[in-house]
């Protein structure tokens, strides 16, 4: 199993670029950088802050989208960084959540978003597209295949990167039922593109707390009450769908996954358990070990401090329990 980090650019490209050097010397294989372009600093200004400050650990959009990001743009900005660094680029892409609900948006239909990424993959190969407003192709298109992985919660999501994507970042919690059903939905999209579940690489988009001086918990607790947000390939049970319309009341995507935000305060500890890997190195030690049995490839953890510590202290303790 590998393990991955999500950095959500939250602070200033210098901290951004220590953070990317510890990750890849703690031993993370991945870093996924958060595009949400209103709340965050700039995705694709990170990632090639990030690719010239590490040696080869692959980074990708943790996830970027094709609302605000034309599938052109996304394509050539790849382009672009994988001639800064060849073979370490990942997309990371999906429907749209806080980057397009801040600008009044919606997140893109699946139809449109299948359409997009046919579209980007056609750029990326140096093959011309046609769109409504007429033909278009890059005057510098990838020498090599970037691989293209979609962010999937909902059973038609998942469905769809079944079938279409190289890799599926998984957002659906961290109880062995709800990834089994989420692999099942994928499955059913793999079957039907004639594929298998062996076809795709499985990242699981984890929230992240450890530390063995302070509880842990309440620092995912606003991250958490994003994932239940999602649409899931499972139905809550009805403890889960009262926390969810406390959710729905209190939600502000300008404070996004903050720590301090209102949404946290209607998470109770044992939804955490569902949804997030958090608590001491021992504790994230036996999440692991139950999770590297659940048929995924990579844990993407996305670190929070918990009371009193920062991000850099549940790096350096989700690397401990990992050793």
């Amino acid at each position: 199993m590998q393990f991955g980090v999500g950095l959500f650019p939250t602070e200033p490209l210098p901290k951004m670029i220590h953070l990317a050097k510890l990750s890849e010397r703690l031993g993370f294989s991945h870093i996924w950088i958060g595009d949400s372009h209103l709340i965050w600093r700039e995705a694709y200004v990170n990632m090639a802050a990030a690719a010239l400050s590490t040696k080869k650990v692959k980074i990708g959009t943790g996830v970027t989208n094709p609302l605000t990001r034309h599938p052109s743009v996304v394509a050539s900005a790849y382009a672009t960084l994988e001639e800064l660094a060849p073979r370490r680029f990942t997309v990371g892409i999906g429907l749209g959540d806080s980057s397009v609900e801040t600008m009044g948006m919606k997140p893109a239909r699946l139809e449109y978003f299948e359409k997009t990424i046919q579209q980007m993959r056609a750029l990326l190969a140096g093959e011309e597209v046609e769109l409504e407003t007429g033909k278009i192709h890059l005057k510098h298109p990838c020498k090599r295949t970037i691989p293209i992985y979609i962010a999937a919660s909902g059973p038609k999501m998942l469905e769809l990167s079944g079938r279409i994507a190289d890799g599926i970042i998984v957002l659906v919690g961290v109880a062995d039922e709800y990834l089994r059903q989420a692999k099942e939905r994928i499955e059913a999209g793999a079957r039907a593109a004639g594929r298998s579940l062996k076809d795709i690489d499985l990242v699981l988009w984890v929230p992240c707390a450890v530390s063995d001086k302070a509880p842990a918990k309440d620092a995912v607790k606003a991250h958490v009450a994003r994932v239940v947000a999602h649409p899931l390939p499972y139905v809550l049970d009805p403890k889960e769908q009262k926390v969810l319309e406390d959710i729905r009341r209190t939600y502000d995507y300008y404070h996004h996954m903050e720590q301090e935000a209102n949404h946290a305060e209607v998470i109770p500890d044992w939804l955490v358990d569902k949804f997030a890997i958090a608590g001491t190195v021992a504790e994230c030690r036996q999440q692991v070990k139950r999770l590297k049995k659940s048929g995924i490839n990579q844990i993407a953890v996305i670190p929070y401090g918990a009371k009193g510590e920062d991000r850099e202290d549940t790096l350096k303790g989700f690397a401990k329990a990992i050793r």
